[in-house]
């Protein structure tokens, strides 16, 4: 047990309502509020459906330099109180918290194997995303795991037809001065309309990178605190016309155990 949360995470969205004793329906909400930054979502049998229909509005338009709509569910929330600027994943300097979080840990480990089965039906101006961030209790406790990142316009055919994206994953710093930058986002052949597992096992200054069980690269160096889990599904208007297919990430397990 995290001194934040539990560590262990077996999550198939199998209920008739989504644990809001784990999960927040709602991207970073103290930059602007619950409400505002909801989530439009719904459960079914093949797990968690995250959407952006046309009419969801835009995300923080006010403060994010750039037309943002995201659905995204987190496994841990937080924030100082209004006025302040302390909360998680700040954009840009200066933000402030606009409604105050309560704190909530539904999984939170420090250290462990994590992994998420997920498919996603995404566009030239859209992707998905799940990835570990730290739960920023100081500042320097911001570090990111990017367990797999996808862009609509990296999907395409290779030369015998089969269908390949750029996978993303690696280590995003942000404020933490112990990391630093270690990204990659490789062409890979896969269908990502499909299921498939995406996973780390992030130990002590080692973090090994998975797709479907296979290994795909690993980094030796490791954020030292409680992270939580995010997923999401996001579109950006000003990048030319809206996808034909609503986007949409369905998850249909996300697991964390320890090693």
């Amino acid at each position: 047990m995290s001194m934040f949360g539990p560590d262990v995470l077996l999550e198939t969205f199998g209920g008739a309502v989504l644990d809001t004793g784990v999960w927040t329906p709602a991207y970073l909400p103290a930059w602007s509020s619950a409400a505002d930054a909801a989530a439009t979502y719904r459960l079914a049998v093949d797990g968690l459906h995250l959407s952006i229909p046309a009419e969801q509005s835009l995300w923080c338009p006010d403060d994010h330099d750039g037309a943002l709509r995201v659905s995204a569910v987190q496994s841990g929330n937080w924030s100082g109180p209004v006025g302040s600027d302390q909360g998680q994943q700040p954009f840009r300097r200066g933000l402030v918290v606009r409604e105050e979080q309560p704190a909530l840990w539904g999984f939170t480990p420090h250290f462990g194997r994590i992994e998420v089965e997920c498919r996603a039906v995404i566009g030239p101006r859209s992707m998905f995303s799940a990835w570990m961030v730290g739960v920023e209790d100081v500042p320097e406790r911001s570090g990111e795991i990017c367990l797999v990142e996808v862009f609509g316009e990296t999907i395409g055919l290779d030369p015998s037809g089969r269908r390949t994206a750029h996978v993303g994953s690696g280590i995003h710093p942000f404020r933490d001065p112990s990391l630093s930058e270690e990204f990659r986002a490789e062409p890979t052949v896969i269908d990502v309309s499909t299921f498939h597992r995406y996973a780390v096992e992030w130990s002590p200054g080692r973090v090994e990178f998975f797709v479907d069980d296979e290994p795909t690269h690993e980094v030796e160096q490791a954020p030292d605190y409680p992270m939580q889990l995010i997923l999401g599904v996001f579109d950006f208007p000003d990048r030319g016309p809206a996808d034909s297919d609503v986007p949409q990430l369905v998850v249909r397990r996300a697991e964390g155990v320890p090693l």
